[in-house]
């Protein structure tokens, strides 16, 4: 599973000339998924997500989570962060999840936010053709990522707290 997150002061998706979804102060999430995702993947992400300090405080200081702040999310599938660019000019999906796989997971894990946010969870349409506007504010863009070989560990190394 891999999510890119934009903070943003407003974000919305339009699907043939609708609105679909929209969103003020929150975080825009970008999200794929491939063969192998599971449950465990979705409660991660999704608690990962919300308790991420990238908010600023009355200092200027990213101290803040979503949750802190009350801000929305719009959540967006988007197959192509699973697309291979090392070989030739066209980039290969094959560790793309295929929709029959996708589609549960995208929907499930869109029901976790909304279980534990009381801000609005907004989204797009799976696999439409979509516009995405955003206002991304700092720029605060983050990518994160959870597999299946990261089940057993932390989702990742690095520094922080």
């Amino acid at each position: 599973m891999r999510v890119v997150l934009q903070r943003v002061s407003r974000a919305s998706v339009t699907v043939e000339g609708q609105v679909a979804g929209q969103i003020g102060p929150g975080l825009l999430l970008l999200v794929g998924f491939t063969s192998g995702d599971s449950e465990a993947d979705l409660v991660w992400m999704a608690e990962k997500l919300l308790g991420l300090r990238v908010f600023n405080d009355p200092e200027g200081k990213m101290n803040l989570s979503l949750l802190d702040v009350d801000g929305g999310l719009l959540v967006v599938s988007q197959f192509t962060l699973y697309g291979d660019t090392r070989k030739g000019r066209r980039p290969s999906f094959v560790h793309a999840a295929h929709p029959d796989l996708a589609i549960p997971l995208y929907e499930r894990f869109v029901n976790l936010l909304r279980e534990r946010t009381p801000g609005p969870v907004e989204t797009g349409e799976f696999g439409a053709m979509m516009e995405v506007e955003l206002v991304n504010e700092g720029p605060v863009t983050l990518v994160l990522e959870r597999g299946p070989s990261d089940a057993a560990g932390d989702g990742g190394g690095g520094a922080g707290g």
